[in-house]
C-alpha cells in the first residue's frame, strides 16, 4: 500500500487485536512487574516504571503522529519538561521566550535555578535578539513555544533551529497548543518536542500526561534513562485512555480549528472586544507564518476585553457553556483569565510587560456547535 494518512495510522496503531483473544482494543496491562525466565533474563518487560506493553502502544502512536523515531510518555507535561531539562548540567544556560506557560516559568525560576541552570527570557521571535542572547552566553538549549501560551505569538521554527545550530545549541519546543496533527517541529529540525498530553493528544480532560518526541537516538537513551530513574511515568490505564483519545485526534483537531476560526471572526467584530489573538485571522500579524509552518490554526483563541478586572470577572463567571477552568484541549470549551489562573505566579510587572493584562481572556474552543458557543459568549459579554 502507499503511505497512509495520519488519521488512518492512529486508528490502526491504536487497534492491535490481541493474538490470544482477538480483542480489538489493546489490553490494559495493569501489572507492576513481569515474570523473568531466569535472574536478569526477561522477555521484553520487567517493571512497569521502566516500560509497559500498553505504554509501548501509546508511544508508538506518539512517534507516528510527530514523525519521530522515539517517543516517551510521562505522568504529566511538567514531568516531560523535567526530563528534557535533565539533559542539562549545572552551569548550562537556557534561552527561552518571555511569554511562556506559567508552569514552565515557575519551573525555571524555582527548580532549574536551584540546580545551577541559568536562563534568560527574551523576545525569541526576533532573530537579532536571539543571536544577541546566544552570543553573550554559552547557551546549551533554546526552549520555546509556538504559538505561545497565552498570547498566541508565533515563532519562526526554521529560524530558531538555524540560529541555534550556528551556536551549537539544542532546540526544544512545547508543541501542546498545535498538537502533532497541525504542527510537526521535528520536520523543521527541532531536537526535542514536548506535549502536555493532558490537552489535545488525549482530548477528553480525564488524564494528566506528558510526552517527549525526538529523532536524536543519542539523546533518547539518556532521556529514557532519566524517565526510568526519576519515575515520572504514567499508569497503564491512563495510557489506555490516551490511546482511545489519539484515535480521534484528526477529527477533533479539525473541529476545534473550524469552531475557533468562527468564534475568533465573531469576536473580532464585537464592540466590547479590544483585540483578538488567533493566527487563523487574516488580520493576525502571524497569519502568513502560520500558513507556512502549520497545517491548521488550532483551537485556542485569546482576546482582550474592553473591561477592567471586575468587568472581566463578570464576563468569565457569566458564561453558561464555557466552563471557567484551567487546562485546554478537551472536547468541551473552557475559558480562563491567565493573570489570576495559569500565569498567576509570574510577577505582575513581568506579566504586564509581555501583555498578560487583567482583561486578557484565554479560551479553549471545543467541538460543540459553533453558533451555540457564540451565543454563550454574546450573552456573557452583555454582562459587562
Amino acid at each position: 500500500m502507499s503511505k497512509r494518512s495520519l488519521d488512518t495510522e492512529l486508528v490502526y496503531l491504536g487497534t492491535r487485536p490481541c493474538p490470544q483473544t482477538g480483542a480489538v482494543c489493546p489490553p490494559i496491562y495493569q501489572s507492576s512487574t513481569f515474570a523473568q525466565e531466569a535472574p536478569g533474563v526477561y522477555r521484553e518487560f520487567d517493571y512497569t516504571r521502566t516500560d509497559n506493553p500498553t505504554r509501548s502502544v501509546l508511544q508508538g502512536m506518539l512517534a507516528a503522529a510527530e514523525n519521530a523515531k522515539h517517543a516517551l510518555a510521562f505522568a504529566s507535561g511538567m514531568g516531560a519538561i523535567d526530563c528534557i531539562f535533565g539533559l542539562l548540567e549545572a552551569g548550562d544556560h537556557v534561552v527561552t521566550g518571555d511569554d511562556i506557560y506559567g508552569g514552565t516559568y515557575r519551573y525555571l525560576t524555582d527548580i532549574a535555578k536551584t540546580r545551577g541552570v541559568t536562563f534568560e527570557f527574551i523576545k525569541i521571535d526576533d532573530e537579532a535578539t536571539l543571536r544577541g542572547a546566544l552570543s553573550r552566553t554559552k547557551t546549551r538549549m533554546v526552549w520555546f513555544e509556538s504559538p505561545t501560551n497565552p498570547l498566541l505569538n508565533l515563532v519562526d521554527i526554521e529560524m530558531v533551529v538555524r540560529v541555534a545550530k550556528e551556536f551549537g545549541c539544542w532546540t526544544a519546543i512545547d508543541n501542546t497548543f498545535m498538537s502533532s496533527y497541525f504542527q510537526k517541529p521535528l520536520d523543521f529540525g527541532v531536537d526535542f518536542v514536548m506535549h502536555s498530553m493532558t490537552k489535545y493528544l488525549n482530548g477528553h480532560s480525564d488524564v494528566i500526561m506528558g510526552a517527549v518526541m525526538t529523532n536524536r537516538t543519542d539523546c533518547y537513551e539518556r532521556l529514557k534513562f532519566v524517565q526510568n530513574a526519576v519515575g515520572a511515568t504514567c499508569s497503564p490505564f491512563d495510557c489506555f485512555l490516551a490511546i482511545r483519545g489519539m484515535k480521534t485526534l484528526g477529527v477533533r483537531m479539525r473541529a476545534h480549528a473550524e469552531n475557533a476560526l468562527k468564534v475568533a471572526q465573531w469576536l473580532e467584530g464585537h464592540e466590547k472586544i479590544e483585540r483578538v489573538l488567533y493566527p487563523g485571522l487574516v488580520s493576525s500579524p502571524h497569519h502568513e507564518l502560520a500558513k507556512k509552518q502549520m497545517s491548521g490554526f488550532g483551537g485556542m483563541v485569546s482576546f482582550y476585553l474592553k473591561a477592567d478586572l471586575e468587568g472581566t470577572k463578570r464576563f468569565l463567571t457569566g458564561t453558561e457553556l464555557f466552563t471557567l477552568a484551567v487546562s485546554l484541549g478537551g472536547v468541551e470549551s473552557l475559558i480562563e483569565q491567565p493573570a489570576t489562573m495559569t500565569h498567576f505566579e509570574m510577577p505582575k510587572e513581568v506579566r504586564e510587560a509581555v501583555g498578560i493584562g487583567d482583561n486578557l481572556v484565554r479560551a479553549s474552543i471545543g467541538i460543540e456547535d459553533a453558533d451555540d458557543l457564540i451565543a454563550d459568549l454574546d450573552q456573557a459579554l452583555a454582562k459587562i
